[in-house]
């Protein structure tokens, strides 16, 4: 696949991001035939050049990572001052790296309520007289973006991608995109997840991500094109069933070609008459192949609009075929009771804060993970970028997707209005990655300042999650407190087996559910998950002068892995317990209980940690074969 790029000359923070990184977290680019740039050795540098919409894939487009020019607003007066207007802005910044950040070549880590920046690029000349369509993959907090000084449009929420139609903006010849983000994870009106709300990172909150975070690209469509699908498998009958939506201005004689290979063989195929804004179809597959943890069996898909037998829009995706059910005691995958051994990954980066360096280290938090035994994780406090839904997809990972709930107040239903649309969009997004087998809006909505949550927030988080989405199971938050939800979880940090036993034995056999919070919350008989434990805190060599993880610390590593297998076995052996998440993947600044350091080397024996994961789970026995 060849990235279309515009020029730009190098700027000096592309030499801080090679000398950052050094040769393993950089791709070179070289000039080849319009426009278009692809991996070589005669180089200008273009950071993060991989396709970031993986499942809704053109040809045409224009990354516009890179050099751009920055501005920090202190005042939030930019507006006044006709910033959107300017021929300059005072610095540059390497995007899609925040300014926080040491890739982005500005490294400053306290507040700045607004930053502006600015682009220059040229469309290619065979745009002509199509839709231009300039996306974000995420940019923190509320955004409004220019074109050539005039208002495109806003977005609000950090997480979440989104898209304008530029075609009435632009123009030949050079053409100018502006951006101010406005961002204060100290309001409580904004989710801001493990950001922290203090000038420094401490305990269990890091650095802060302002502005752009995520790669911004552009696109040419024509006038009516495939805006958007969904697609639920069947695997028992072999289908494909999609939803197809388009965008705008309809005319008849339009139909729609679906074609679905398996390792490069036509597997299926459908046309359907185009006659609305929306297509509901079928494709029947002659194999079926199940995606499986472990076993990330994908199909890939194209689709291709036609009018009078000509091909006007194509889109490429993938897809894979499985099914997720439930019991009162376990998770199905395909019919098949599945233990989930998930580890907390936090999506954070030494040198990218929120932004993996390249798509490779995304690629390679997973391999890592799966590499000690676990089959997934929590992708905690964030909205992970496509690209790791990708590679989850493609190595057969479980993940459960979360929404960056801490720093909002949900003590009134105020909070759904900085909440739901936000969630919403990024369900949307992401609805047909294979990987998410469950959705979890929020994680331990804790009272603020004294002041119970609304349980209706979460109730009609809840519901509303559970009518988008009726095929995976939802979690209206993870921990505590529990209004209405499809699995009950237990976040419990006792450092202690024998006293983390006790409390789960009466349940062991067969008894009385523990409930951590009685008072608040209620067990009904679902599927039980211990959705946070361990943390167990090491760092013996104190590269932090001040770190922080939960309970005592092992005096020895021998003690840690005695630690790490008692309360290990304690949820395995439960044959009521369906899954378990450990705390954590990685150490993230000052937290240091994770399995490998920040910088994703291991602290134990590779063996000694996998012995442990891999122990068979008593509900897997009792349920069916081993997955």
């Amino acid at each position: 696949m060849r990235t279309h790029c515009p020029y730009s000359s190098l700027f000096d923070p592309l030499i801080v991001f090679t000398a950052s990184c050094g040769k393993d977290y950089y791709y070179m680019v070289s000039l080849g035939s319009n426009n278009t740039y692809s991996k070589g050795s005669n180089a200008m540098l273009i950071p993060r050049p991989e396709y970031p919409r993986p499942q809704f894939v053109r040809e045409e487009w224009i990354n516009l990572n890179g050099s751009w020019e920055f501005e920090m607003d202190f005042g939030r007066t930019g507006r006044g001052r006709d910033l959107h207007r300017a021929d300059r802005l005072q610095q540059s910044i390497l995007v899609p790296f925040c300014p926080e950040s040491p890739l982005s070549g500005i490294g400053y880590t306290d507040f700045m309520p607004a930053v502006w920046y600015r682009k220059t690029f040229t469309l290619p000349t065979d745009w002509s007289g199509k839709r231009v369509l300039l996306h974000f993959g995420a940019v923190d907090y509320e955004t409004e973006v220019w074109v050539n000084g005039e208002s495109a449009g806003t977005h609000r929420g950090g997480y979440s991608s989104f898209q304008l139609d530029i075609t009435k903006l632009v123009r030949e010849g050079d053409n100018v995109v502006t951006v101010c983000a406005e961002d204060d994870v100290r309001t409580g009106r904004q989710p801001g997840g493990k950001q922290s709300g203090k000038y420094h990172s401490y305990n269990c909150y890091y650095t802060r991500t302002t502005g752009i975070w995520q790669t911004v690209w552009l696109e040419c469509v024509p006038d009516f094109h495939i805006d958007s699908y969904r697609n639920v498998t069947d695997p028992a009958n072999g289908q494909a069933n999609l939803a197809i939506r388009f965008k705008g201005s309809y005319r008849k004689g339009l139909s729609l070609r679906i074609d679905a290979y398996y390792d490069g063989k036509l597997a299926g195929s459908r046309t359907a008459q185009v006659s609305s804004h929306q297509l509901h179809t079928q494709v029947s597959l002659d194999e079926v192949h199940l995606w499986e943890p472990g076993q990330g069996r994908l199909y890939d898909l194209c689709f291709t609009l036609e009018e009078d037998g000509r091909a006007i829009d194509r889109v490429t995706s993938y897809f894979g075929m499985r099914e997720i059910t439930l019991t009162d005691k376990a998770v199905l995958i395909n019919g098949r009771t599945v233990f989930q051994r998930l580890v907390l990954d936090q999506g954070f980066y030494p040198d990218g804060i929120y932004t993996a360096p390249t798509d490779e280290a995304l690629r390679r938090d997973i391999e890592l993970a799966m590499d000690l035994g676990f089959n997934g994780a929590r992708l905690h406090e964030k909205m992970f970028e496509p690209r790791f839904l990708y590679w989850a997809d493609k190595l057969g990972y479980l993940v459960w997707a979360e929404h960056a709930n801490w720093g909002l107040d949900i003590t009134t239903p105020a909070g759904l209005s900085s909440f739901l649309p936000e969630w919403l969009e990024g369900m949307e997004r992401d609805f047909n990655h294979p990987s998410i087998v469950g959705w979890c809006p929020f994680n331990e909505t804790w009272d603020r300042d004294g002041t119970k949550q609304d349980n209706e927030v979460l109730r009609i988080t809840y519901e509303v999650s559970k009518s988008v989405d009726p095929t995976r199971p939802v979690k209206d938050t993870s921990g505590h407190f529990h209004v209405k939800t499809d699995l009950f979880s237990l976040h419990d940090y006792d450092q202690d087996p024998e006293s983390f036993a006790a409390r789960l034995e009466t349940m062991k056999n067969g008894g009385e559910v523990y409930v951590r919070h009685p008072k608040r919350q209620k067990y009904e008989g679902q599927p039980y998950q211990v959705a946070e434990y361990g943390g167990i805190w090491w760092d013996p060599a104190q590269s932090h002068e001040e770190g922080w993880g939960y309970g005592d610390r092992p005096k020895s590593e021998e003690e840690f892995l005695a630690r790490y297998e008692g309360l290990m076995t304690v949820i395995l052996d439960n044959p009521h317990i369906s899954g378990l998440c450990y705390t954590q993947l990685y150490d993230v600044e000052q937290e240091v209980n994770g399995l490998y350091t920040y910088d994703r080397k291991l602290k134990f024996p590779r063996e000694a940690i996998r012995r442990i994961n891999m122990k068979p789970a008593a509900i897997e026995q009792a349920e069916g074969p081993n997955v």
